[in-house]
């Protein structure tokens, strides 16, 4: 299932959403613009390995990805929900959730494969965050979903609470899967941190101040 769009208005412009997307852009062409070697020791740098722990890694693994598919991927689910909980955090707080979840999911697929030597990269954790959170505030909103039914797609608008949890479902059965292997990953996911990331995300805007965009002045429409 794919998110096309949701129901839920925002009210302000998502600068951070937009910025950690253009972040994001530039480091991949970045990535596209190196030889193979250099892409994999960039990757085996600064990427996130467990068996071998860099405190910055926790920070630049969040912006590395290993494909088109990867990081358009991400990027899409982020425009999907980032603008709506950007609105209720406020710009900077946003921010700071974002890293915050990232940080989580990243120490999750730690705890459960601490001596992998393999790079864990990408903003799927951080981006798992921001869909728990958008669980929380939004759960009554719908999303508009892309399907495949038997040999052709087609849209169904779904309740927000159905997709994110059965998104959430599957992440971790995926990653109950993955443990039967030696890094608690299959396929090149870390499942696991995904599950930390949106775990985060729901803990941290139940701490956080927020507020409810609907309750704001209302615009003048000229």
């Amino acid at each position: 299932m794919i998110p096309l769009r949701d129901t839920e208005r925002s009210y302000s412009t998502p600068w951070v959403t937009m910025l950690i997307v253009a972040v994001n852009a530039a480091v991949f062409l970045f990535e596209l613009s190196l030889g193979p070697w250099s892409r994999n020791h960039l990757i085996a740098t600064y990427g996130l390995v467990p068996a071998r722990l860099h405190l910055v890694s926790f920070l630049t693994s969040m912006f590395l990805h290993g494909g088109w598919l990867h990081i358009v991927g991400n990027m899409w689910f982020l425009w999907s929900f980032g603008d709506n909980v950007e609105d209720v955090l406020g710009h900077l707080q946003y921010l700071v959730f974002y890293l915050l979840c990232g940080f989580a999911a990243a120490a999750t697929q730690i705890a459960l494969s601490p001596g992998s030597w393999v790079p864990t990269i990408g903003a799927s954790g951080a981006i798992a965050g921001v869909m728990g959170a958008y669980l929380v505030k939004f759960w009554h909103s719908r999303i508009v979903t892309l399907v495949f039914v038997f040999v052709f797609f087609t849209t169904v608008e779904l309740p927000a609470a159905i997709f994110l949890v059965y998104w959430f479902i599957l992440q971790l059965f995926n990653g109950a899967g993955s443990l039967e292997s030696a890094h608690a990953s299959a396929g090149g996911v870390a499942w696991f941190a995904h599950v930390g990331g949106f775990i985060a995300g729901i803990v941290l805007i139940k701490i956080l101040p927020t507020h409810r965009p609907y309750q704001r002045r209302p615009e003048l429409y000229w």
